[in-house]
């Protein structure tokens, strides 16, 4: 999509964090933007902000782990702009737990915001962008946790499956006139290790206690991530890089290099599991 003024977007996770920084960039290369999230206050705020730039953005709030809820935001979209081209699948939560400490409820929320959000506004709005004809483009959040995994939590279980969607979604949906780019950042400058604060009450229980012995060391590495977060890059650059990317149709979007070589260590590795099974012939 190489010229997006008069398109409209459709942005979830729009209050604050990726989201709102790709709403700002978007919305300043004259797009209009519907915002969707579940955070009320912060989403008014961010809208009445945006919209004293002469920015024509407007809200919705919904919870995206309740498809309903999506698709009412989708006949939001319809009823003031008319069309959409463009759909970032932004919303996301950090949770689900250690091992140890997993939660029947803790996955459910991580996967339902995390994965089954995107796989439903892939499907409620695909069709909405094919049916005008004009071509579109739709982004998925993942992360850099989506292509190598620290751990086996239910955070980087969905952003595996956010990554193998949208590389999938890429070529199925190209004929249609559709690109699909996934966002992989890094550390960057949001509200995700504090996603409690948004979470539903029928999640209850989502995050039970580590066990004692794992307590400490889990505050360590929480209290490193956390400062990590929060001297991370500005979400404005990473709304920057994804509106280049819709433009210029990257099928992946980076947001800065600290984790090739560890990416690079895991192609390593996947290699070298096929060269130990090089050469020899498997039994009929």
């Amino acid at each position: 999509m190489k010229d997006l003024v008069g398109k409209t977007a459709f942005i979830t996770g729009a209050a604050s964090g990726i989201g709102l920084g790709v709403a700002t960039r978007l919305a300043q290369a004259g797009v209009k933007v519907m915002m969707c999230d579940i955070e009320r206050a912060a989403l008014d705020k961010a809208v009445a902000d945006l919209k004293r730039t002469n920015a024509d953005v407007e809200a919705v709030v919904a919870d995206v782990s309740l498809k309903p809820e999506l698709e009412a935001a989708a006949q939001a979209t319809l009823a003031r702009y008319g069309e959409v081209h463009i759909v970032h699948n932004n919303a996301g939560v950090a949770g689900g737990g250690v091992y140890g400490a997993w939660a029947d409820a803790g996955w459910s929320w991580t996967i339902g915001v995390n994965l089954m959000a995107v796989v439903w506004g892939v499907e409620i709005f695909g069709p909405l962008i094919e049916r005008h004809g004009q071509g579109g483009h739709i982004v998925n959040t993942a992360s850099i946790a989506g292509l190598v995994s620290g751990s086996g939590n239910a955070y980087n279980v969905t952003k595996y499956g956010v990554v193998a969607l949208s590389e999938g979604l890429r070529v199925e949906l190209a004929p249609r006139g559709i690109g699909v780019s996934v966002l992989c950042p890094g550390f960057i400058r949001t509200q995700i290790i504090d996603s409690v604060r948004n979470l539903p009450e029928r999640f209850a229980g989502a995050l039970p206690a580590a066990p004692a012995p794992a307590q400490s060391a889990i505050a360590t590495w929480l209290g490193n991530v956390r400062e990590r977060v929060a001297s991370g890059i500005d979400p404005l650059y990473v709304g920057e890089l994804v509106r280049e990317g819709i433009e210029q149709d990257w099928p992946y979007i980076f947001t800065d290099n600290e984790f090739e070589p560890a990416i690079e260590a895991r192609f390593g590795a996947i290699k070298a599991g096929f060269d130990r099974v090089r050469g020899r012939e498997p039994p009929h």
